[in-house]
């Protein structure tokens, strides 16, 4: 067993129970972190054999574009897809922030946290 990270993946999105943030939009920063298999791909050095972040990217991007009103919802549609779509992923967890968010004071960011397994 290995673990990926992939930090700090900074998107403008437009997330929010306010109309002026689904509007506006702000900043978000998505943290994952993978636990997967790492062996075979050691050995190959071949990328079907691992989790690519490219892919991890990509997936985390497609779904901030769709607009939802919680952060829970966006970091669950992001845990599905990873894990529908990569083999090798056995457990995923996710930190979504919204960075500056509109709450009324000095708050540098909210941060939701996630953790989905691999159904056997």
């Amino acid at each position: 067993m290995g673990i990926i990270k992939v930090e700090n993946i900074r998107i403008y999105a437009n997330h929010g129970c306010l109309t002026e943030e689904t509007k506006i939009g702000s900043d978000y920063r998505v943290d994952l972190v993978i636990k997967a298999d790492l062996q075979a791909s050691a050995i190959s050095d071949n990328l079907e054999d691992t989790v690519d972040y490219v892919f991890l990217n990509r997936i985390v991007r497609e779904e901030m574009k769709t607009p939802s009103y919680l952060l829970e919802t966006v970091a669950k549609r992001i845990l599905v897809r990873i894990l529908k779509e990569n083999k090798h992923i056995k457990k995923a967890t996710i930190n979504v922030s919204k960075l500056n968010p509109p709450i009324g004071g000095d708050v540098e960011m909210v941060t939701i946290k996630m953790t989905e397994k691999r159904k056997k």
